[in-house]
């Protein structure tokens, strides 16, 4: 990976962050780190199977 807005390495990682904060922080209550990492896993296990 090379620095941030370099396109053609960044942009999967820079596409899931922005996703993960869209659908999973903006107009949340506050949760505990356990309960976030569950979460995430979850977002990621879900774009895993739909992607296939």
């Amino acid at each position: 990976m090379s620095r941030k807005g370099n396109c053609l390495d960044n942009s999967p990682m820079e596409n899931f962050f922005a996703l993960v904060k869209q659908e999973m922080y903006y107009g949340e209550a506050l949760c505990s780190f356990e309960e976030l990492k569950k979460r995430i896993e979850e977002n990621i296990s879900i774009i895993i199977i739909t992607s296939v």
